[in-house]
């Protein structure tokens, strides 16, 4: 298994985070084994950043108009895809869902390999978009995450993010619909595709009986409809499979579960979990269980089998330029930024005990977690625990990610009463300083760290876990946090 690539920077590895989870649930779908999925995983993650990065520095280089190209989660998502092609060309596919092979092995799969103008229109699309703006849409319609969540990851008001959502989805529809117009097709096709805009516009609109029978025979047709609707909540499985290919609507399902986890079965305030790319030297992907509900969706997720419908990679050509392609609509600024957490001279108590790192199993079907937000400071320190109380909680604290010098780890708390608010505190012996947190406010004091809870995220079920992650820095020794409390009530690690 290739070491995965190291990040340049705490913004970096924050975005690692956040990706992690989606090339691992797809690689999961694309496998026959758990162990298979995390060799797919590591190789397509590698791969993709490589990719990513590379066309970073194009852009930076260029003077000229930027080169289209996907956001990063669906490029890394079409890097898996391409792992596994690469893996049933090379001998390996044995590894591989036998589904899978037989799509690779089919004129579907050819799609992506042939000339541009006949790959997959939503393909087309969404590389055609600005990358802020092809973001946005991809985060809110396949990822699922909720609006607020959204707007925290790509750094936009979350007041007027549905405006721009709105706008965003106009554009994608504007490509579509131009791209499929650029395609080559027959005549009967080409004699459909202005009344198949027309009709696509808007929800009261019918569809004449002719175009009606024509879309349940013309794949290609029945493929721009999808795109050019934007009522009726077809988008969603339109991006997902004319982008990822096999499996799309499947990995769809998965994060729709998974979002159903973050917002506690309908409470928005239900906490979210923190998912990142496995230790370098260790090479093991990490799911933190958040209570019955996580069980009972992970067994849903192994009923899944589903065959989707092709999507591709590889270079698509651009549509003609307008205004929108010189200004986005989402704020192009959309890298999660690095806040310093408050410091105080004066050094808190040594600790009384030391938190042992704690490995979960890896099962199968690993559930997608949710993202990083930006950190803010707490309102107040957090008490030191008192060596009286008895524990009300239990903690787990995983080291997720290190490097020479800040890592970057997550804290799970399940807490035996419900919880309308929470606070948890810990100390670090080594001297750590916490730079950046997601899904919880920090402040710290000292050796002494405090994490409040979030807007969205403050209430817990009795039973039930909270779960948050931060991005240190350290230098000399890099010790587990210790010393746990939830709401000033020690917890047991």
């Amino acid at each position: 298994m290739p070491d995965l690539p190291t990040p340049q920077d705490a913004t970096e590895a924050a975005l690692f985070s956040e990706c992690w989870d989606a090339v691992l649930s797809y690689a999961d779908l694309c496998t026959a084994g758990s162990s298979a999925a995390r060799q797919l995983a590591a190789e397509a993650f590698s791969a993709g950043i490589r990719e990513a990065r590379e066309a970073e520095a194009i852009t930076f280089r260029s003077a000229g108009r930027r080169p289209a190209r996907l956001p990063r989660i669906p490029l890394l998502l079409t890097a898996v895809r391409n792992t596994a092609a690469a893996w049933e060309e090379s001998g390996q596919g044995h590894k591989l869902d036998p589904d899978l092979r037989l799509w690779l092995n089919s004129d579907k799969a050819a799609r992506f390999a042939g000339p541009p103008l006949q790959r997959p229109l939503a393909l087309r699309g969404l590389r055609d978009m600005q990358e802020p703006d092809a973001a946005l849409l991809w985060l809110a319609e396949v990822e699922a995450l909720p609006q607020a969540v959204v707007a925290r990851r790509l750094g936009l008001d979350p007041a007027t993010l549905a405006e721009e959502l709105t706008q965003v989805r106009g554009v994608f529809r504007d490509r579509s619909r131009r791209n499929h117009l650029d395609t080559q097709m027959d005549a009967q096709c080409r004699s459909y595709a202005r009344l198949l805009d027309a009709v696509t516009r808007s929800a009261a609109a019918d569809t004449p009986g002719d175009l009606s029978r024509h879309l349940a025979t013309c794949v290609n047709c029945a493929e721009a409809a999808a795109c050019l609707r934007l009522h009726g909540g077809g988008l969603p499985g339109a991006l997902a499979g004319g982008v990822i290919g096999w499996g799309g609507l499947a990995y769809l399902e998965r994060r729709r579960r998974a979002a159903e986890v973050r917002l506690g079965a309908g409470r928005p305030e239900a906490a979210d979990a923190e998912a990142g790319p496995p230790n370098p030297g260790a090479h093991k992907a990490r799911v933190v269980r958040n209570g019955l509900l996580v069980a009972a969706v992970l067994v849903s997720v192994l009923a899944l089998a589903v065959s989707m419908t092709p999507g591709g990679t590889g270079d698509g050509t651009a549509a003609r330029g307008d205004a929108s392609d010189r200004r986005p609509v989402a704020d192009p600024g959309f890298s999660l930024p690095v806040t310093a957490a408050t410091q105080s001279p004066t050094d808190s108590a040594e600790p009384s005990r030391r938190a042992p790192h704690k490995n979960s199993p890896e099962p199968k079907n690993p559930k997608p977690e949710p993202q990083g937000t930006q950190s803010s400071t707490a309102r107040e320190d957090d008490p030191e625990p008192s060596p009286s109380a008895a524990p009300a909680c239990e903690v787990v604290y995983d080291l997720v990610n290190e490097w020479p010098d800040g890592f970057q780890a997550t804290v799970t708390v399940t807490t035996e009463e419900a919880l309308d608010d929470w606070r948890v505190g810990w100390s670090f012996r080594d001297g750590q300083t916490v730079g950046q947190m997601w899904d919880a406010n920090f402040a710290q004091n000292g050796s002494r760290i405090t994490a409040e809870a979030a807007d969205y995220n403050r209430t817990v079920p009795a039973g039930g876990s909270l779960t948050f992650g931060f991005i240190a820095s350290w230098e000399g020794e890099n010790s587990p946090a210790a010393d746990f409390t939830l709401n000033a009530d020690a917890c047991a690690s």
